[in-house]
């Protein structure tokens, strides 16, 4: 390829990454550093990278964590027509009791953490920080792997993760463990060749596929992830029975077999996890409530997705950054035509990272002040964890639980930044 050639291709990947804005509420930078990893400023590591901690869960729980190698052989790879299945990676966290023994349960895989490093992290959180200065693998997420099942009266509500476009599925962790805490069993997707790095078992890396169209790239993604959730449910319920549906025999926790409560069944997501789980709820009656965490309901031409169209009959919460302008008018169509309970709230100060690890991982790097509020705002980054925390336990708890849900029917003096939208 020639110079002029490369640049050409890199001005082409650019302007998708501006189109793609509009729809999948995402940065540009997110993008580009997943679609233009040539781009990419290699820098000497640091002889002493930074070891970084998310924030202690807060439920009664410590967390378990187990990865689990799935594989469809009912349809070829949407993104690599060579490959006649589809192979995901997964990890289930889960309430525990006895983590004495167990390893740590590692943020990232090392080649996967290699990529994030020199690729994802760089221009996504918006930080230039030279390759080797953050050892992400190393990142203490409070959870053991192999841990027991901590025993629960009548199965566990399950909960499913939709990461970001651009995002891996450990940038949720934050959120997603401190939810297991809690007592719920909660199943985070990497949707790979869309997935900015997904590491195998055999230590094989995929990386995102390079789009063209931005439209059709974005429909066709919402598509997958929606086949994903329901591949990945119908595992579930044979892993629920007592099957193993890890293709490399790994070894599951005490206890989970059974453990799950499959009739209740939630999910949530950032940015297009959040608008995959409008989708994939559209799709599979099997969801019962979501959350949609600043993910567009409109297309790329600024037409309605269906699911904002006609809504839905099940619940469906929407929290997003302050300030938002790009998620509108798609939230509006669909909380005026949803048949189904909606609620919209806005956290105030924040920014469309404050509901991923961003919130917990950026403040730990002493970045300028300025590099730090573009990604994740003025908010407090410990009163956004916290309100986040407080508010998709109160939604679960109340949708799949029971419970009262008092904190979703307007303001609370305990959680001032969340602000509820007429």
């Amino acid at each position: 390829m020639t110079e002029e050639q490369s640049i050409r291709q890199r001005s082409n990947r650019r302007g998708f990454l501006r189109a793609a804005v509009a729809c999948a509420v995402i940065t540009i930078s997110t993008l580009t550093a997943v679609l233009a990893a040539e781009a990419a400023t290699t820098v000497a590591p640091t002889r002493h990278p930074a070891q970084l901690s998310l924030p202690l869960p807060t439920g009664r729980y410590q967390v378990g964590e187990v990865p689990v190698h799935l594989v469809d052989h009912s349809r070829p790879d949407p993104w690599q027509t060579s490959q006649n299945y589809r192979e995901l990676m997964v990890s289930v966290y889960y309430p525990t009791t006895h983590t004495a023994h167990h390893p740590a349960a590692p943020y990232m895989l090392p080649r996967a953490a290699a990529h994030f490093d020199s690729v994802t992290a760089n221009d996504y959180l918006g930080m230039n920080l030279p390759t080797g200065q953050v050892n992400w693998a190393a990142t203490a997420t409070h959870a053991v792997q192999g841990a027991p099942v901590a025993r629960g009266d009548g199965g566990r509500p399950v909960l499913i993760y939709s990461p970001g476009l651009g995002e891996p599925r450990t940038w949720g962790t934050t959120l997603v463990a401190d939810l297991a805490s809690r007592g719920y069993v909660v199943v985070t997707i990497d949707n790979t060749y869309e997935s900015p790095e997904v590491q195998f078992p055999n230590g094989s890396l995929a990386t995102m596929v390079t789009p063209t169209d931005p439209d059709a790239f974005i429909k066709k993604a919402l598509a997958v992830r929606t086949a994903d959730t329901s591949f990945v449910l119908d595992q579930l319920s044979l892993l629920n029975a007592g099957h193993n549906p890890d293709v490399d025999g790994r070894r599951l926790p005490h206890g989970l077999a059974g453990s799950l409560a499959l009739s209740r069944v939630g999910m949530f997501g950032h940015s297009m996890g959040g608008t995959a789980t409008a989708t994939a709820m559209d799709a599979d009656p099997r969801i019962s409530a979501g959350i949609n965490m600043d993910g567009n309901l409109t297309n790329f031409d600024g037409t309605l997705m269906p699911v904002a169209e006609h809504g839905l009959a099940r619940p469906l919460l929407l929290i997003g950054k302050d300030g938002s302008t790009d998620t509108g008018p798609g939230w509006q169509a669909f909380r005026a035509r949803t048949p189904g309970w909606t609620r919209q709230l806005t956290l105030r100060g924040s920014e469309h990272a404050s509901f991923t690890d961003a919130e917990a991982l950026l403040p730990q790097l002493g970045l300028p002040p300025a590099t730090q509020t573009q990604n994740i705002g003025t908010i407090d980054p410990a009163t956004a964890i916290r309100t986040n925390e407080a508010y998709l336990s109160a939604y679960f708890d109340h949708w799949l639980r029971g419970r009262s849900g008092r904190l979703l029917n307007g303001p609370s003096d305990q959680y001032p930044a969340m602000e509820f939208v007429d």
